[in-house]
Parts: C-alpha cells; structure tokens; sequence
C-alpha cells in the first residue's frame, strides 16, 4: 500500500436531496489528502426487494430522518476503515458487509454503507488524480449511453397504490445518432415539442422549463393513452420519427392488489387484470414508438416478465424485479424474464455488489441500464461510461449530461456512442 493511499477520514452528516428526502453523504480522505463524497439515498417508488434504508423514528422529518444511518457511519463504519487502502475496493467492501451481517443491510442501513463504499471509490480515483469513469473501467471506458428525456410523472394520478410515487414516468429516447452531443441536442428539441403539442391538445400552460420533472397529479386526460399519442406526434413533428421512440417505467408493483391480483389506477382509473394490461403493452408497441418498459409486471412474476420479453420485440427493463441484486438477477437471465438490468449504484449497499449485479447481467446477454435515482447525481455518467452501459436513464439535458458532454469532449476520436445497438431492441 501507498502511504498516501491509505484511509485517514470517514465521516457523515444528513444532507437534504433532489428526491424530497434526506439521504446520507459520506466524506472520505486519504493521507495525500484526496478525498471522496457521496450520497445515498430513496427514490419516489420503492420495491418490495431493495436493501434496507435507516431511518429515524416518526418524530424527524416524517419518519425520513436519517441521523441514525449518519451515527453508523461516524461511529461503526468510519472507524473500522481507517488505516485501509483506498484503492482496495473489494476489501473494504467487505468489511462493510461484515460490520453489517445482514441479508438485506438492515444493521447499519444501505444508505449508510452505499455512501461510504461510493465515496471510496471517488477517493480512490482522486488519489490517482483521473477520472471516475477511467479508475472504474481504465482504458476501455469510451462509450456514451444512449439518453432519454423525461416527459411525464405520474403521481398517483388514477388513485394508484401506496408506493407509486411518481410511477410511471415517460421519456424520450433518443438512439438514432452518431454522437450523445447530437442525441440530447435532439431530445431537446423534441421535448419542447412536447409540449407544445401538449398545451395545445390539452388546454394546459406547461412551459419549457417544466420539461425534466413534469409532474400531472390529477387525471387531465381519462387514460395515458393520449399521452402516447402526444409523444409519437411530437417525434414526428420534431423530425425524428425512427430515431427516437418511448420509454416507461411502469413500476406496476405499485400499483399492484396482492389480495385481488389486480392493477388498480394504473394507465387509467380501471382496475386492471394481468392478462388485460399484457395486452395492453401489445397495443402500445404494435402502435406507438415504444422501445422500453420497465417493470412492466409485479415484481415477483418472472414468468409474466419473460412472456412479455420473447412477445414485444422491445427492452424490458428489470427494476424492482431484480433490486440491483445478484440472485435475483440469476433467476431472471434462467428465465428469460427481462432482457436488461436496471443499475442503481448506491441501491445494494456497496460498489461490489452493484458492479458484480452489472458484470452478470453483461456475461448473461441483458443489457444495464445506470440510474440515479439513489443519489448518485451526476457521477451517474461516469458510471456509465466506466462500465461501457451503451444506455442511461434519461440524463441528456441534465448535470449528468453535461457531465458526459464534457466526457464525450475529453475522450475525443476514441468516444464511441452505439446508437440503436445499445438498446435491447430487435
């Protein structure tokens, strides 16, 4: 070991978030003074199989406190780390899990162990003085992720379920380019015309600057289906028909009535069975630009998954059907249930898990798709690009975009962007 590599400083503080709750930031330091931070923290849904948040008692910021994961952080975790290289990843990853010994990190909390395992890898590549997406995938990490834009949030808007949170929100992807310069110049420009034909079929006064976290809490419309209609006429309108096309994340466990089996509000007020809410993901891609659905189904129903995977032509994306989670994910690729994994870095609880989640799913044919939504923020793009994904959940016009703007500026002749094939397309 390096004497500069070595681990000086772990701490933590609860820090306030774009997601509408506290997470966790991490701060670790070495001996030659390079330091690493990052945050964990929840998302707007959450499965029923992710790793387990800490949180305070009901009495802090609504029961979403997270002042105890802090305390394991200062008290456990930073002080069994120091001394160690932080350039051993998998090292101090394990112990992590060791000083949490549980299944599902419900000792210390994911949000505690996500933190400071990101927050090290950050550390290592400071130490090194490159970049994070060239310390996670060295010399091979040169390709940009195909990017989406987001249209809609959902809120609930037809009575959904106790988890839907902003379920499901729609984007624009757009894969029909040689550059990501070129694919977010374009998802910008058709996003605005987004809503501009919004506004105008619907009566509404959205404006431009509304476009990333668009949020429709009440039914304007009796069934998203005139959203789909909105969309496919703004790619067409904006010049893109065929180079971009429609993403969702369904989320429908959410939405999902274990004692009936039922969907309830989910597209529409009508309750919905499972066999008429597969034919009506037919209908969507037989007769609209869909080219992704994540969690299309309940969470637990691998063998819906896959029935709808072999029939729809398109990506189906396992979020809550896989919760970043190796076993999970096993079970799904011997199925065929979904043909890409959707990456929460900071979900799991550590940098090996997730990247070990990735690395399978890669080796068992399914493409991975980075998302940010745990509070990774805009090293998301790095993610990406360190793990050569080809893909990326939204990202086009936001910090991460700009983030791979400047990544795409800084590799030069050697950035590759796969266009359409980096999609799980036929």
């Amino acid at each position: 070991m390096r004497p500069g590599n070595k681990i000086v400083s772990v701490s933590a503080r609860e820090v306030f978030t774009h997601r509408g709750h506290p997470g966790v930031e991490a701060v670790v330091i070495t001996a030659n003074g390079s330091v690493g931070t990052a945050v964990a923290t929840g998302g707007t849904s959450v499965g029923g199989q992710e790793a387990v948040l800490v949180h305070d008692s009901q009495a802090r910021l609504g029961g979403r406190g997270v002042q105890k994961a802090v305390d394991n952080v200062n008290r456990i975790i930073g002080p069994s780390l120091q001394g160690m290289d932080v350039s051993n990843q998998s090292n101090i990853d394990d112990v992590i899990l060791s000083l949490d010994g549980t299944p599902d990190k419900g000792k210390l909390g994911a949000n505690a162990t996500g933190s400071v395992s990101a927050a090290v890898l950050k550390a290592g590549a400071a130490s090194l003085g490159i970049p994070l997406y060239q310390y996670i995938g060295g010399i091979r990490a040169c390709t940009l992720p195909v990017p989406g834009v987001r249209t809609i949030s959902g809120a609930r808007r037809y009575g959904g379920g106790a988890r839907a949170g902003l379920k499901p929100t729609y984007s624009l992807m757009c894969y029909g380019f040689d550059t990501f310069r070129e694919a977010a110049y374009a998802g910008y420009e058709t996003v605005c015309q987004f809503i501009a034909v919004l506004n105008r079929r619907l009566g509404q006064n959205f404006t431009t600057e509304q476009f990333n976290r668009m949020t429709i809490n009440s039914p304007i419309v009796e069934h998203d289906r005139v959203f789909w209609d909105i969309m496919a006429e703004s790619i067409v309108d904006a010049g893109y028909e065929g180079k971009i096309g429609i993403q969702v994340d369904v989320a429908a466990s959410t939405y999902y009535d274990q004692e009936t089996e039922t969907f309830a509000g989910l597209f529409s007020g009508e309750t919905k069975t499972k066999s008429q809410l597969m034919e009506l993901y037919r209908e969507m891609v037989q007769s609209y630009p869909f080219v992704v659905i994540e969690d299309p189904l309940e969470e637990n129903d691998f063998a819906g998954h896959a029935c709808l995977t072999q029939e729809l032509g398109i990506q189906i994306v396992g979020d809550d059907l896989f919760a970043t989670d190796v076993s999970r994910l096993e079970t799904g690729a011997g199925l065929g249930a979904a043909n890409a994994a959707l990456l929460k870095v900071y979900q799991k609880g550590t940098i090996t898990e997730a990247f070990a989640m990735a690395d399978l799913a890669v080796r068992s044919g399914f493409k991975v798709v980075p998302c940010s939504s745990r509070g990774e923020g805009a090293d998301i793009a790095d993610y990406a690009v360190g793990l050569n994904t080809g893909q990326i959940r939204e990202s086009a016009i936001d910090d991460a975009g700009n983030r791979l703007l400047s990544i795409e500026a800084e590799l030069g002749s050697r950035a590759r962007f796969l266009g359409k094939a980096g999609l799980a397309v036929r």
